[in-house]
């Protein structure tokens, strides 16, 4: 065999191995993915299974426990309510428009007002005077709310073409949606996504909202639309990476938050990492941010992980002994400098304070 035919076979059986290579990377994705289906679908399968077969328990959850306190705040509302109506009847004329003001103050000068006049049913006078004269008036102000309505945007896009030849017809490009060819605007996908993170409302509360007022939508949907929401938002979650990444002072504090865990329909806690600047007690004109990631524990090592390329010296934060591996990393800019709160400090005071009876 030539010395030519060796280097042909050598580079086709290389050319060979690169194919095989690549098609083995393919299929062990592929694999990895398989595994990964046939995990949630035993999760399903577990979940359907523990619904049919397993035991039904019937504990609270932790929320219901605050409901007798409201329930009392009802009753007493009701028998507030009852006692002055009672004390009206007995005085033989309508209820005092100035009796006791509870939880009234001076109601924001932004809300639009709705005034209503409500006049005498005769202004003459009884003795036979005439038409009586406008000598002032009472005002009083109260809380009013217009309940949330749902509408339908309908967008039409006229077509046009000239009678007189074949020309090209002429019809306005269709607007970009979050949603392509879906039912919510940007402005019910905005309200959905405030109420998850915002008010806190799941999307199974959200959906029955819905219901009630005649629209079905299930909570895939309400999901995926605030999937879509978010991934648009995710460049402003990044711009302010970059601002908070630059900035020299940062404050952070994590809390835990219960999630609930795939496949034991119970929560496990985690933990919510906010990471802020302000720096307008210092004179610095940048307006404040707050980012917030999520881990899982409450480890030190979460704390370096998300402040990974921040260029920052100073970090104020608690006494939690898990920030202090943060003065021990290499960094180009150094360890950081912890500045702990002075309200944490002062609690060890009022503690001593109350213990000792000390002034």
């Amino acid at each position: 065999m030539s010395q030519a035919s060796l280097s042909e076979e050598n580079a086709a059986l290389k050319a060979l191995l690169a194919q095989t290579q690549a098609a083995l990377v393919e299929h062990q994705a592929a694999l990895a993915q398989s595994e990964e289906a046939r995990r949630r679908l035993e999760a399903i399968v577990s979940d359907l299974r523990r619904d049919k077969f397993g035991a039904k328990s019937e504990k609270l959850s932790p929320e219901q426990f605050n409901l007798p306190l409201e329930d009392i705040e009802i009753a007493q509302g009701i028998l507030d309510a009852a006692q002055e109506r009672a004390e009206a009847v007995i005085k033989g004329k309508r209820q005092d428009p100035n009796g006791p003001r509870r939880n009234r103050g001076h109601l924001p000068a932004h809300l639009p007002r709705v005034e209503q006049v409500i006049e005498p049913e005769s202004t003459m006078c009884p003795c036979g005077c005439g038409q009586m004269a406008r000598i002032g008036e009472d005002t009083s102000e109260r809380l009013d709310r217009v309940p949330a309505q749902l509408r339908v945007l309908v967008t039409r896009r006229p077509k046009y073409a000239c009678r007189r030849c074949s020309g090209a017809v002429v019809q306005a490009h269709a607007p970009e949606r979050v949603v392509p060819s879906g039912l919510p605007t940007e402005a019910l996908i905005a309200q959905i996504i405030v109420a998850k993170f915002g008010d806190h409302l799941p999307f199974y509360r959200q959906a029955e909202i819905f219901k009630r007022q005649g629209i079905h939508i299930d909570r895939a949907s309400l999901g995926n639309w605030t999937g879509r929401g978010c991934f648009h938002l995710q460049p402003i979650g990044e711009h302010m990476g970059k601002h908070l990444a630059s900035a020299d002072r940062l404050f952070m504090d994590e809390t835990t938050a219960p999630v609930l865990d795939p496949g034991r329909r119970q929560t496990k806690k985690g933990y919510f990492w906010a990471i802020a600047s302000d720096d307008r007690g210092h004179g610095g004109a940048d307006p404040p941010i707050v980012l917030f990631k999520y881990a899982p524990g409450r480890s030190g090592s979460f704390a370096e992980e998300f402040l990974t390329g921040f260029r920052g010296r100073l970090l104020q934060c608690d006494g939690y002994d898990g920030y202090d591996r943060l003065t021990h990393i290499q960094r180009p800019e150094g360890p950081w400098v912890l500045v702990h709160c002075w309200s944490h400090l002062r609690r060890r005071f009022v503690k001593q304070m109350r213990n000792t009876k000390s002034p």
